[in-house]
């Protein structure tokens, strides 16, 4: 029988639960060096909703995310947790307290299992003390079971795609069986039918009463999964909402402070001769006959499921990994193509898909990052860098793609992602290319910054440039191309003019 105090003290938690929410922040503010990241902003999330976080890159959602999760420590303002105050001090700490945070970034060890990355520092001893690697495999095949996740638990990391990384990430923090998860773009590199499984999940979480802080630029994807949204705008906090008293341009205006009309600003520019033809490409067991040409002015959409090899593709053409057969034609000459300085020489600049493996050097700051590509093709003056104008061009090409950061001189590393990717794009939109490849130029940008990207993108190609565009999201391949190349596991299922593609009509090639 419980006495009168202790009904007491829980009749109080309830109580203040209900008051603060599941999690409730009030008042916080975190500064670094030269910036303040979060001003005085706030936050409440109730048990068994999802709450989506909105705001465009550097607008501080990340930065709070990691103050909830213990990684950073607020300068000013409280956190209550179940109505109680409390102090985060690790991400250790966090998890005992029952928060769980997926990173936008995975963070998982490539050399270990999938069973040992999600047991790690739980793995399950045997009577000797020793690791049970039978029944952690156990446990892992029953939590998948539970989250309808097709992964052997003994497959090593480093052999799982990206997608399959991004559920093992979500597994891990599942199986902490926390009441607050955090999911910081969770959906960014699976398929639709992948986050279809993601979204069955968190309906799952929240009826066991979770609650769920949902990171996510994609719109559709707030009114499908989100009960309530809070938007952030350069640090400070602009208002919440229930998801069904608003609508997309509701949100756009509150994130941006202003009305984007025009999300696809395609402009009908003449297209001109064929610069880029490529001739029965193949990388045996990769990819296939790969045959299709790009014109000078023209965007030429690269559209497929994931696995489809539209990466790798890219990828053979840059020089990255050369292809073992087949010919790439720039102007009508053939050339050989065995390295990426070897693609520059030939006008190529290459966005690649990965800006944290692939694309940005995370110890370097702004300005080394954004002149690494530029420098090697000209302002060399005698063996020496002409720094003073390589500074003034990578200077107007941040500012003109909003890079928020305190200066050029800021480490990498400390950006947002989003404002990583911004980086990519200013170094190779600087080299001047004739031939512009783009693999997902707009992954985890924020929706005011896409527009702007896609401004820029058909601006170049009105300029006369050829633009190899490679992206997942359907409505981008189809705002932006004049022709769509659609590839189904590593071979070329179909091409599609601007005029006749429609979403049904690349699905349906794409899962041929």
């Amino acid at each position: 029988m419980v006495s009168p105090r202790t009904a007491e003290a829980i009749k109080h938690v309830i109580e203040e639960t209900e008051r603060h929410g599941l999690l409730s922040i009030e008042g916080i503010r975190k500064e670094f060096p030269g910036v303040v990241a979060l001003d005085n902003v706030q936050l409440r999330v109730r048990r068994g909703t999802v709450h989506a976080l909105m705001g465009e890159n550097g607008a501080g959602k990340s930065t709070l995310m990691k103050i909830i999760a213990g990684i950073y420590q607020p300068d000013a303002g409280e956190i209550r947790l179940r109505g109680e105050v409390v102090t985060l001090k690790s991400p250790l700490d966090a998890l005992e307290q029952g928060i769980a945070m997926i990173h936008q970034e995975l963070a998982l060890m490539n050399w270990m299992t999938v069973a040992e990355n999600i047991w790690i520092r739980r793995e399950p001893k045997n009577r000797f003390g020793l690791i049970d690697h039978g029944r952690m495999a156990e446990m892992t095949a029953d939590l998948f079971d539970r989250l309808r996740i097709k992964l052997d638990p003994r497959a090593q990391v480093s052999e799982l795609t990206v997608a399959q990384k991004q559920m093992v990430e979500i597994a891990r923090a599942v199986s902490y069986d926390s009441s607050i998860l955090i999911m910081d773009e969770p959906t960014s590199a699976l398929t639709d039918r992948e986050v279809e499984g993601l979204f069955s999940i968190i309906r799952d979480l929240r009826e066991r009463g979770i609650g769920i802080v949902y990171i996510t630029h994609k719109m559709n994807e707030l009114f499908e999964i989100a009960d309530e949204f809070t938007v952030f705008r350069d640090g400070k906090y602009v208002g919440s909402h229930l998801s069904t008293d608003v609508d997309r341009d509701d949100i756009i205006r509150m994130m941006v402070g202003r009305d984007i009309t025009d999300m696809f600003p395609k402009i009908e520019c003449p297209i001109g001769e064929v610069i880029l033809e490529v001739r029965n490409l193949t990388i045996p067991g990769v990819f296939h006959d790969i045959s299709f040409s790009l014109r000078r002015g023209e965007i030429l959409g690269l559209a497929g499921l994931v696995g489809s090899k539209r990466s790798n593709v890219a990828e053979a053409i840059f020089g990255v990994t050369p292809a073992t057969s087949g010919e790439i034609l720039v102007n009508g000459t053939a050339v050989t193509i065995g390295s990426p300085s070897a693609a520059m020489a030939q006008g190529f600049a290459f966005l690649t898909e990965d800006r944290k493996e692939t694309g940005c050097f995370l110890s370097l700051n702004c300005l080394e990052n954004i002149q690494s590509a530029l420098i090697t093709r000209s302002h060399v003056k005698g063996g020496f860098v002409d720094q003073s104008t390589v500074t003034k061009l990578a200077e107007d090409m941040a500012r003109q793609l909003r890079v928020k950061t305190p200066n050029l001189y800021e480490t990498v590393e400390n950006l947002s992602g989003g404002n990583q990717q911004k980086l990519l794009i200013a170094r190779w939109l600087l080299t001047k290319p004739r031939i512009l490849i783009l693999d997902e130029p707009t992954r985890g940008i924020d929706v005011g910054a896409k527009s702007e990207i896609h401004r820029l993108i058909t601006g170049l190609a009105a300029e006369g440039v050829a633009v190899l565009m490679i992206s997942s999201e359907l409505p981008e391949v189809l705002g932006m191309s004049d022709r769509i190349v659609v590839m189904h596991e590593g071979r070329v299922s179909g091409v599609l003019d601007r005029a006749e593609a429609t979403q049904v009509k690349i699905m349906d090639l794409a899962a041929r």
